[in-house]
């Protein structure tokens, strides 16, 4: 996993990708990546419009042996292709634990089983998405996608990073940019 250490300037860190269809990958066709963290070494994120097969949180807290008394069930989002068994919470800032990589004012990430505990009793952070794995790039590997017209960026949206709704995410994020996917191209360069 890349550096975690704060964001620096002309960095994407705290910022969504948003996949072009020019991105064949079906890894990443049509996804939307809060960027956690991006640095000379590389960068790390969390695919938030993904659904992680037919687990539920609950299922999942059952396997680590957390009593749950929440009646609330979550999704369980497919954060990416790396390391697919290890689970990272991204969440707003209002509960943070020891370990949490706070990305930017209002959003950070944890990976520890006590942030699992605190949402399982309904005393964790007020917003959280829970995905396994996450989607990692070696050094400048992300900013050659981005050149090679694989990715838009923009800062993050709050409300839309924590939207359950998965369906229409990557339509709604692109429309916050004022992009109509329906006129985007497949082929980089035409329109």
């Amino acid at each position: 996993m890349p550096d975690t250490s704060p964001q620096k300037e002309g960095y994407l860190g705290g910022h969504m990708l948003i996949a072009m269809p020019t991105l064949l990958d079906p890894r990443f066709q049509r996804t939307v990546i809060y960027v956690c963290a991006h640095s000379p070494d590389g960068a790390m994120g969390i695919i938030v419009n993904r659904i992680f097969g037919s687990v539920t949180f609950r299922e999942l807290l059952g396997q680590l042996g957390i009593a749950s008394p929440d009646t609330m069930d979550r999704q369980v989002h497919f954060g990416g292709p790396v390391e697919s068994g290890r689970g990272f919470v991204l969440h707003s800032t209002d509960r943070l634990q020891e370990d949490s990589l706070k990305v930017d004012d209002g959003i950070a990430l944890t990976g520890t089983l006590d942030i699992l505990r605190s949402i399982a009793h309904g005393k964790g952070p007020a917003s959280a998405l829970f995905a396994l794995g996450y989607a990692g790039w070696d050094a400048g590997q992300l900013d050659n996608e981005i050149q090679d017209n694989g990715w838009l960026s923009m800062p993050a949206n709050y409300d839309l990073l924590f939207d359950s709704d998965l369906d229409d995410k990557w339509e709604r994020a692109l429309a916050l940019l004022g992009v109509d996917p329906l006129m985007l191209s497949e082929q980089a360069g035409h329109a």
